[in-house]
């Protein structure tokens, strides 16, 4: 096992059926009597409906329905839960104005849906939806969020000044205080810009309609079934929990947009039990621009008093978040309870107000993305350290030393709550430096005539979270196979072999004969999903738990079958044996024979099943630096050097843990210098496709200098690990963007917003005072 097992770079598992073609994605799901729906979206952002018309849709040739807001409403399907409640900071709850799976009598962004088509193919659907008449009366639209809290237009009835909440953490007599008593003051307004998620696969569901049983199956790309069996039986259908069953296969990416019921959904599984055959919707990409929950869109102003010495005294924080036009499932808690979780960075920080306004627009909704809140937070205070560092005159790694939480310190209750369990920011700091060349730098800036190089730096902490539960049950098939159930839903980050080493390890069984059971409701009783970089941590224990508990039984099953006493038994490295004896028997040998056995305190063979809580989360963490090059005549900026190191705690699998960092920082490079969701000032999408929403490729990064630090592994779970699925993306944009400055800081250059476009990178260099439309 020390071959596969945990800490060994094995092969993804499941790539042989992804690079041959025999990955099963749910729009490859066809049905016998399947038909297709089509989604009428409004074209504009605001607007009174005067009126729909369905009648010549619903007469058009292969139509099956044609479906309203107004009938889902008369059924009391209309209306999709936010399920994060929120308290202001007056003591009121925030607002509540709910998000409609179809529009009645208003539409709030462009794209929202206005009638679902349902057709004998999806030709028939899109030729039926061009009949749809629909008269709206435009109105005024506000797609900024720091324009809408202080705009005429009201995105909600009852919704003042379009404000949905405003939260605060920390009390602010502290933080007054440690500002007045500061020697130095430093403060910041940045911008962290919105943008869509672009998974290779975009959002799909097949929903089919038992009438015998009543019950519907729907089969959708989601980052875990449960939450959508939830709102499907309990917001749409309006029938038990156990007459819906959600599957999920193989999902092409998700990024934290596939957590979320979308109102397709409930069209879909409306429809399939209304025309009683199952209904095929999937998005096009350009439907995914327009509808699929955005991440990020912040305006923050925060600031940091230092005394003296530098040692950071107090911070405050004041951010404005976008909401979109209706709260998505998770939306007021991203920006603030998850950014709250590692605001204060791995600094010890004294004392925090963090306050967040959150405003309705007329823009598609917002949710978690990579990250959720933490690299919202992290690159916040990675930009403030930067700049305190330069208005002081001090060293920016040195500043960073004078205030990190010692490692000796750990446990470490921080201003904002969190216990960090474990951490040595300074050695993994020194690490990175040393395989950067950091020292060396000042030999490499001005290597190229043209060329403004620069080296940034960030220190990142991130929080895994999510729900603290999770469940995995084993079970030892007939064809010598071994199963594996779990909670926890794959969406291409290798689970399938992940956890096959986790249980190898215990049991002892050799990988190809381990199957990965995962989003099917039916057969799985409950499970967390997929999100918030929790997989490993809580799946991996509830995976360990399972296979002490088959380890138990195996040992009542193995006495009876060697005939001597339970307590007589040994297992090890997938054996079951008598202790001072060569006798024995292999697992799977047992397992057979184990089926048909009777055995007192024990019954089902070595089937078993466990279900854990988690008592704290995890505190990966990871030191990133950037090294960038400006072309001086097109403002064009090139990352040329990247090198990480990452506190991971114990790596069960080094290959697959690379990806994800890779895929995250990729990302973070995205957001920091290309990728940005512009709406003008009607809230039209104008960058609506990938002509016009530049996604990095694989010629815009360099070859990753990645390693990681094992020194510090987590205190809070048995197997010492620390998730690594967001990690990239929270440590990325402020390494980027703070090595932008320190290339154009001679011209005294201290700031620039994401992304960092050549356009506006020409235009800060050139102190262009004309407004650049990207802003």
């Amino acid at each position: 096992m020390s071959k596969f097992g945990t800490g060994q770079p094995v092969k993804r598992l499941e790539d042989v059926r992804f690079i041959t073609g025999k990955g099963r994605y749910t729009d490859d799901i066809n049905l016998a009597d399947q038909l297709y729906g089509v989604v009428v979206r409004s074209p504009v952002a605001h607007g009174v409906i005067k009126s729909i018309d369905i009648a010549a849709a619903l007469a058009a040739e292969g139509v099956h329905g044609v479906f309203t807001g107004a009938e889902l409403a008369e059924a009391n399907a209309n209306r999709l839960p936010c399920v994060v409640p929120m308290t202001n900071r007056d003591g009121s709850e925030r607002a509540d104005p709910g998000r409609p799976v179809l529009a009645v009598d208003k539409v709030r962004f462009a794209g929202e849906g206005l009638a679902f088509v349902v057709a004998e193919s999806v030709a028939a659907a899109k030729d039926a939806a061009e009949l749809v008449a629909y008269d709206i009366e435009e109105l005024p639209a506000v797609a900024e969020s720091v324009q809408a809290l202080a705009s005429d237009v009201e995105v909600h009835e009852g919704v003042a000044q379009n404000r949905v909440f405003d939260w605060q953490y920390g009390e602010d007599a502290a933080v007054e205080a440690a500002f007045a008593q500061a020697a130095h003051t430093t403060e910041l307004e940045l911008i962290n810009n919105r943008l869509v998620a672009n998974p290779m696969e975009t959002r799909s569901i097949v929903a089919a309609w038992d009438r015998a049983e009543g019950k519907l199956t729907a089969h959708v790309c989601s980052q875990g079934v449960w939450g959508i069996k939830d709102v499907l039986a309990n917001h749409v259908l309006h029938v038990a929990p156990e007459k819906v069953r959600v599957l999920t296969s193989d999902v092409g990416g998700g990024f934290g947009m596939k957590i979320f019921f979308y109102p397709e959904y409930a069209m879909a599984a409306f429809a399939a039990r209304r025309l009683g055959q199952s209904v095929k919707w999937t998005a096009e990409r350009g439907e995914g621009f327009l509808s699929d929950a955005g991440g990020r869109d912040h305006v923050t102003k925060a600031e940091m008093a230092f005394d003296q010495d530098g040692v950071i005294l107090g911070m405050r924080v004041h951010t404005i978040a976008n909401m979109g036009a209706h709260l998505s499932h998770f939306a007021p808690f991203i920006p603030t309870g998850a950014a709250l979780k590692v605001l204060t960075g791995v600094y010890d920080v004294k004392c925090v107000t963090y306050r967040v306004e959150g405003a309705f627009t007329n823009t598609a909704p917002i949710d978690a993305y990579r990250g959720a809140g933490r690299p919202e937070s992290i690159y916040c205070i990675e930009r403030l350290i930067e700049k305190a560092a330069r208005e002081m005159g001090m060293d920016r790694t040195e500043l960073r030393r004078k205030n990190f939480i010692p490692t000796e310190a750990m446990p470490f209750k921080t201003a904002v709550g969190e216990v960090y369990d474990s951490g040595a920011f300074a050695t993994v700091m020194d690490r990175c430096m040393e395989r950067a060349d950091w020292a060396g730098f000042e030999g490499r800036r001005h290597g190229k005539p043209g060329k403004r190089r620069g080296i940034g730096m960030c220190y990142y902490i991130e929080s895994t979270m999510g729900n603290p539960n999770e469940s995995a049950d084993v079970r030892f098939e007939d064809d010598g196979t071994v199963s594996v159930a779990v909670g926890t839903q794959s969406n291409g980050q290798g689970h399938e072999t992940a956890y096959a080493q986790v249980l190898a390890d215990k049991l002892g069984i050799p990988l190809e004969q381990i199957k990965l059971v995962q989003g099917d409701s039916d057969r799985i009783a409950a499970g967390g999903g997929t999100g918030g970089s929790r997989s490993l941590t809580a799946q991996g224990v509830a995976i360990r738990h399972a296979s002490d508990a088959v380890i138990e039984k195996g040992k009542l099953y193995a006495a009876q079958e060697l005939e001597v006493a339970k307590g007589d038994i040994r297992f090890e490295d997938g054996t079951f044996s008598v202790v001072g004896t060569d006798r024995s028997i292999g697992i799977l040998e047992l397992a057979a024979k184990a089926r048909t056995m009777t055995v007192e305190g024990a019954e089902g063979g070595l089937d078993a099943a466990a279900t854990i809580t988690l008592d704290a989360w995890t505190f990966p963490n990871g030191c990133h630096i950037a090294e960038v090059e400006v072309d001086e005549a097109t403002g064009v900026t090139e990352v040329v050097r990247y090198t990480i190191v990452d506190d991971f705690g114990v790596v069960v699998n080094p290959m697959l843990v690379a990806g994800q960092v890779h895929g995250g920082t990729v990302q973070g490079i995205g957001q920091a210098l290309y990728e940005h969701t512009v709406y003008d000032e009607t809230g039209q999408l104008t960058s609506g496709s990938f002509m016009d929403y530049t996604m990095p490729r694989a010629d815009d990064v360099p070859l990753f200098d990645f390693s990681t630090f094992d020194g510090a592994p987590c205190q809070n779970n048995e197997m010492g690990v620390k998730g690594c699925g967001e990690a990239g993306s929270v440590g990325s944009c402020a390494a980027v963007i703070n090595a932008l400055i320190d290339a154009l800081a001679d011209q005294g250059i201290t700031a620039i917003d994401m992304p960092a476009t050549p356009e506006k990178v020409w235009a800060v260099m050139h102190g262009d005072a004309v407004k650049i439309a990207a802003e």
